[in-house]
């Protein structure tokens, strides 16, 4: 099976719009491939982030916190595209894709079992994108967010030492995602 990962930008929330043009695009795609969406942590692990240093948060703190911001937004995505279902884990992804429909995974409790990944702001959602890639044996991922251009450029600090070597990686706009039906 040719999966492929979308990581959905948590910040296009900030224009409703283009959020809902993103989530129909993966619908197009989803109709004809495989997908699995992995979502971005948005507003809420933005608040996490302002709120750190207000109140001393630890790192760890702020880590499991962020990661429970990107469940909050996989239930918005779950909630507004019909095709989607809402996933914790592996046998989730795999019984929902068997099932014709789109899994959109809520990552907190999967990463605290696996906890791989460093607790800090190096991590972000496109890190866990790439370690749920790679756990699921995907053989592309594609980050999905407001510009495009070199992956290197818009990913986190940890993103290169958790992306596996043979993953192909890619960043597309919301507007871009309906191209990838074509496969």
């Amino acid at each position: 099976m040719h999966l492929i990962v979308f990581k959905l930008g948590g910040s296009l929330m900030r224009e409703p719009a283009l959020f809902r043009q993103a989530l129909s695009n993966l619908a197009i795609v989803g109709s004809v491939r495989p997908i699995v969406i992995v979502p971005g942590g948005g507003a809420f692990a933005d608040h996490v982030r302002a709120l750190q240093p207000e109140l001393g948060l630890s790192e760890e703190a702020a880590h499991w916190m962020a990661l429970r911001a990107m469940d909050q937004v996989a239930e918005v995505i779950a909630d507004l595209m019909p095709e989607a279902r809402l996933v914790v884990d592996t046998a989730g992804v795999f019984d929902v894709l068997r099932d014709g429909a789109i899994p959109v995974i809520a990552p907190s409790a999967w990463m605290r079992a696996a906890d791989m990944l460093p607790h800090s702001w190096d991590v972000t959602s496109d890190s866990v994108a790439a370690f749920i890639a790679g756990a699921l044996d995907a053989s592309e991922l594609v980050l999905v967010k407001r510009k495009d251009g070199v992956v290197a450029d818009l990913v986190d600090k940890a993103f290169a030492d958790v992306v596996p070597a043979t993953l192909q990686v890619s960043v597309v706009t919301a507007e871009r995602v309906a191209d990838l039906a074509a496969g």
